[in-house]
């Protein structure tokens, strides 16, 4: 079974409506999104209509949730990280699980 793929998300900053098509394309096709809040998350998924699983990771559980997406990945699932607002590894968590991923021959 090949891996499944990560991809890193950008999410608006301030206005919902900056949210680009491809980003949705991509929530919406995903098995997981792991978000830096779900409570936030939720209200951009809400407004395009996208009901997928999501699960926090964010850097107070970032050090055991990498470990679990790591896994599903492996098994072929697809997973879309997610922050509040801007995109994910740059100010916010997410380097350790890209950096797993890499190691792990997961495309990102």
């Amino acid at each position: 079974m090949n891996p499944g793929i990560l991809y890193v998300v950008g999410s608006p900053i301030g206005n919902l409506g900056d949210f680009s098509n491809r980003a949705v394309e991509i929530l919406s096709s995903v098995d997981l999104i792991a978000a830096e809040d779900t409570r936030v998350t939720s209200v951009l998924l809400k407004k395009y209509s996208i009901n997928k699983k999501c699960i926090s990771y964010h850097e107070k559980n970032e050090n055991i949730k990498f470990v679990k997406i790591i896994e599903l990945l492996k098994i072929g699932n697809d997973v879309a990280l997610i922050s509040d607002a801007g995109t994910p590894c740059l100010s916010d968590p997410g380097y350790r699980i890209v950096n797993a991923a890499r190691k792990d021959n997961i495309d990102v």
